[in-house]
């Protein structure tokens, strides 16, 4: 990599140390003066050679489509979207669309490629690594121009005010050649990440049967149901759908629930499972009571409160600094912490950092935010969703690496025009394969669920197979949502060889051809002593 230039921009002066040896580059910025310096942008470009089989750029958080492309293959979502319709269901805000500079049709056209934190280029089994070290000070902006054989890294730092005397680590970047293991260990040992201690796990969720409409009676039938399982799960994880609306976490709907969840959670670990819940911890939805209560709980833009998307009656980002705001996420989770409560599915939280602050940019605002979760959760586990990666590296025990998957395998055909977080079960699987190399060294991957049953979805036998074979290969989270009682002895005997499946060590993945519509990869794995392969389609 040969430096080609930097730039810096802001409204006074700043020093400058600038470093690039042993493939580190390193910029950090000082105030030297004695007043205030705004920074407006803070960006280098590196020669590159960018001829490669294929490209990785991760996408801006959890559910964000990073697949691998080939030189011509591009990012086309949102591009025939409507201004209305993207005001109207926040379509934007799921991704990067919300706050990045907007990608011009020409540059799609020359093969522009853009992603966050981290980059490779594959030529057969080579990778050359490009990842940010520094991202808890600021979100780095990944571009690649093919046909210019230049690399740009951009800080996401616009109005970011320097102190007088402060010090502020800018871009520190990672050039790794070698082999897939050797680069991805040494990224992660040159920026002292390591993962939680944290074991795979088998469990139930409740969201992809029943999704909100659950109820006390779904609930014990479908932990009744475990006990037909030939292996018994370790978690069983109440998903979205218990409260009365999204943001009011400490009563339950008492139509669903009229009970409420602690005799449930206490059955749950009577009957020897993991007890865990879904809570969505920086937002809340426009039909709640903390929407109508508490305004000044909320960020705001132009005197608005920042809009997050269109689930439920539309959600709105919490201030992750406000006092009140952290006091009430405290008091939720020693609420259901006080239940038996130990395994916390955190959802939305992509929600904390939608607006920077004079003193934090959007990164180091989503660092504190996950560092708070960690200090509330303590001991018990957090499953962290919808979150920008980087943010979570180290501090939680599991994370999701693609969307939702999809009860049709790439969702309906108008979705299909959508934004890049959407659901879809092929979007989901290619994002477990491509995104593996973080299993074990960021967090355990949790590639969402997998399902068997025949009812309730129009996935095919093969892509139902397909996707419960990536997900016991590629991730540590091996979830079904369906009613185990209704598994037949095939179903049985395939939930056994799945979790089974799951301590395989995946010694080599072969790409078939990138430009077909289903990708053939062929995966080499020993299992019991026994070297075997499988060719997937995904």
């Amino acid at each position: 990599m040969e430096l080609k230039g930097k730039v810096v921009r802001s409204s006074g002066e700043l020093a400058c140390d600038e470093r690039l040896e042993e493939g580190r580059y390193t910029l950090t910025l000082r105030n030297e003066g004695q007043e205030p310096v705004e920074l407006e942008e803070l960006s280098a470009v590196f020669a590159c050679d960018c001829e490669a089989d294929a490209y990785f750029l991760n996408g801006y958080q959890s559910w964000t489509y990073s697949p691998e492309r080939t030189r011509k293959q591009y990012d086309a979502a949102m591009r025939f979207v409507p201004k209305a319709l993207d005001r109207r269901f926040g379509l934007s805000q799921y991704g990067d669309g919300y706050f990045a500079d907007p990608v011009y049709r020409k540059d799609l056209r020359q093969g522009y490629k853009k992603g966050y934190s981290y980059a490779y280029l594959r030529r057969g089994g080579q990778f050359t690594l490009l990842a940010s070290l520094a991202e808890d000070t600021g979100f780095t902006r990944i571009v690649i121009w093919p046909e210019e054989n230049v690399v740009n890294f951009r800080k996401d730092c616009h109005h970011r005010w320097l102190q007088p005397g402060e010090r502020y680590v800018g871009l520190d970047l990672l050039f790794a050649e070698g082999d897939e293991n050797a680069v991805f260990d040494r990224w992660f040992e040159t920026m002292g990440v390591k993962a939680l201690p944290a074991e795979p796990k088998i469990g139930y969720t409740s969201w992809y049967n029943c999704y909100q409409n659950i109820s006390e009676e779904q609930i014990l039938r479908d932990l009744e149901g475990l006990k037909a399982l030939p292996v018994k799960p370790q978690i069983f994880q109440i998903d979205d759908g218990f409260e009365p609306f999204v943001g009011d976490w400490l009563t339950v709907d008492e139509k669903k629930f009229p009970n409420g969840l602690e005799p449930i959670v206490q059955r749950i670990r009577d009957e020897g499972y993991q007890a865990g819940v879904w809570l969505a911890p920086f937002v809340a939805e426009r039909d709640s009571a903390l929407y109508r209560e508490h305004p000044e709980w909320f960020q705001y833009k132009e005197g608005k409160r920042i809009y997050c998307g269109s689930n439920w009656s539309g959600h709105f980002a919490l201030d992750p600094y406000h006092p009140e705001v952290r006091d009430y996420i405290r008091q939720s989770v020693e609420h259901f912490k006080s239940m038996g409560v130990t395994l916390f599915k955190l959802d939305f939280l992509y929600a904390a950092c939608m607006s920077s602050r004079p003193d934090k940019t959007r990164g180091e605002i989503m660092a504190d935010a996950m560092d708070f979760l960690r200090e509330v959760c303590g001991d018990c586990q957090i499953l962290g969703c919808g979150v920008p990666l980087a943010s979570a590296f180290g501090r939680v025990e599991y994370c999701r690496v693609g969307p939702d998957m999809s009860l049709d395998f790439d969702d309906k055909l108008f979705m299909r025009w959508l934004h890049n977080e959407r659901p879809s079960t092929l979007h989901t699987q290619r994002n477990t394969l491509y995104r593996r190399q973080l299993d074990g060294r960021a967090f355990r991957n949790d590639p969402d669920v997998f399902l068997l049953r025949e009812e309730n979805t129009t996935l095919s036998d093969e892509q139902k197979h397909t996707l419960a074979v990536v997900n016991a290969l590629f991730g540590s989270v091996l979830f079904a949502s369906d009613d185990f009682s209704k598994y037949d002895e095939k179903k049985r005997r395939l939930f056994a060889a799945l979790c089974a499946l799951q301590g395989a060590k995946v010694l080599s993945v072969e790409n078939g051809p990138l430009e077909k519509k289903l990708r053939s990869v062929t995966v080499r794995y020993a299992l019991n002593g026994e070297e075997r392969s499988i060719e997937l389609r995904l």
